[in-house]
């Protein structure tokens, strides 16, 4: 019965009336789901701004490390629930987990927007509803990305993967800029505001979406799901390195919501217009590399490790940017390479992961991923309040030098990787593995 969909879809694709990059929008339910994504996207970045504003302009003078304690609040339910939420993921319909953690979302988004509407917003109160909203994301997030593999098959998954990307820095294109207009227009409480009415896109979405044409993954039951899991990714290598760069990148590279916000208030001066403006631009590099990364059907190791070298340089460059226009190119590269490393991470694992086991190990992805941003974030406000704002951003570059070094190392050591480059040759750069010559024995006398 579920060929019919599928079969039509893989028509129209090999008919050529759909680019290879867009082609997982042929499938209903996906498109569906992609476009009510990418309303509530526009909503979530534009809370984001806003909340740093709230945070850094409104109630405190400018402190790093207040807004480092509501970055790290958010995130800390990632690490510490991130078991029990795979276990809920692989145990529960995941279209139905969804619209519960989605409609919790809203409703920290509304009683935030409204505190700060009436008047009413303390300091104390943002730390609890980040909370508040990390402990519904930790849920949301594994659910999410297990979700994708539901709605369209093994061979589209990769390119399911980096439309979401896709979609998600489409809102960061536009929601911190409109943000900025908001908050200088109404102020913050409204762009809040707006962001839980934003939710409402994806529970609409949810609901139309055809169940018959969705393929779930098998229900786990019974004891022992998290020891199973653990268990799984402590057996797979290929998973573990991935997982191991990953959270490098995110503890001390992916700090935007710190970063830009001390850059443009504390460097270069400016207002919520020009704050919001920053991560509009960098979504440009952002929205770029997920839609290249939707044309790669087999993500692989090299491009996650060059694309976290590119980070490595064009983050270190903004870091020493003069002006306010350099800083603000400087991050296009910088959201080019951060989401080529992300989407290229992210698919690698769910296409090595069995289907049963998604839930579990993308909610353990993410633990690792943005679990260490509880840590990393009050330690990137203390470094912006001791050393400056630049070393906010250059602590990053720093970190992940010495990570892909070592990754070197390791990979020259046990896989016998080896890299070339010729400048008078196409490619440039390559990357490849050699059997590794063991010594023989001699044979016993």
């Amino acid at each position: 019965m579920s060929a019919g969909p599928k079969r039509a879809a893989g028509t129209a694709y090999g008919r050529g009336r759909m680019s290879p990059t867009f082609h997982s929008l042929a499938i209903r339910n996906y498109r569906i789901y992609f476009f009510g994504a990418l309303v509530s996207n526009i909503g979530t970045w534009m809370a984001r701004v806003a909340q740093d504003w709230l945070v850094l302009v409104d109630l405190t003078r400018h402190s790093a490390s207040a807004l480092g304690i509501v970055t790290g609040l958010q995130f800390l339910p990632f690490l510490l629930l991130a078991p029990w939420a795979g276990a809920v993921v692989d145990r529960f319909p995941k279209r139905a987990l969804l619209m519960v953690t989605q409609t919790a979302l809203g409703l920290v988004s509304l009683v935030t927007g409204l505190l700060v509407v009436f008047g009413w917003a303390q300091l104390w109160q943002v730390y609890v509803l980040a909370l508040l909203q990390g402990i519904a994301t930790a849920f949301d997030n594994p659910a999410r990305q297990a979700f994708v593999s539901e709605m369209v098959p093994t061979a589209r998954l990769a390119n399911a993967v980096a439309l979401n990307s896709a979609s998600f820095n489409a809102g960061r294109l536009i929601g911190p800029a409109a943000a900025g207009l908001v908050i200088a227009a109404w102020g913050t409480g409204v762009g809040l505001l707006i962001n839980s009415a934003t939710f409402g896109a994806v529970l609409l979405a949810l609901t139309r979406l055809d169940p018959a044409a969705l393929t779930p993954a098998p229900v786990t039951r019974g004891k022992g799901s998290i020891r199973e899991g653990l268990a799984y990714v402590r057996g797979r290598p290929d998973l573990k390195l991935v997982m191991g760069l990953v959270f490098v990148l995110g503890t001390f590279g992916m700090n935007f919501q710190i970063t830009m916000a001390l850059m443009a208030t504390k460097i270069f001066g400016k207002g919520p217009t020009e704050f919001g403006l920053l991560g509009s631009i960098m979504a440009i590099g952002s929205l770029a590399a997920a839609l290249l990364s939707a044309r790669r059907a087999n993500p692989r190791l090299r491009h996650l490790v060059v694309s976290m070298a590119l980070f490595t340089v064009s983050a270190a460059a903004a870091s020493l940017a003069p002006t306010y226009a350099v800083f603000a190119l400087t991050l296009i590269p910088v959201g080019l390479a951060a989401l080529t490393a992300l989407t290229t991470a992210n698919a690698m694992v769910q296409l090595r992961t069995a289907p049963e086991m998604r839930g579990r190990v993308m909610a353990l992805y993410m633990a690792i991923f943005m679990g260490g941003t509880p840590f990393g974030a009050p330690l990137i406000g203390w470094i912006g309040d001791a050393f400056g704002a630049r070393w906010t951003i250059g602590i990053g570059p720093l970190a992940l030098a010495i990570t892909l070094f070592l990754v070197a190392i390791s990979l020259w050591r046990r896989e016998n990787v080896r890299v070339t480059f010729t400048a008078s040759a196409r490619p440039h750069l390559q990357i490849s593995t050699r059997a590794v010559t063991r010594p023989v024995p001699e044979p016993a006398r």
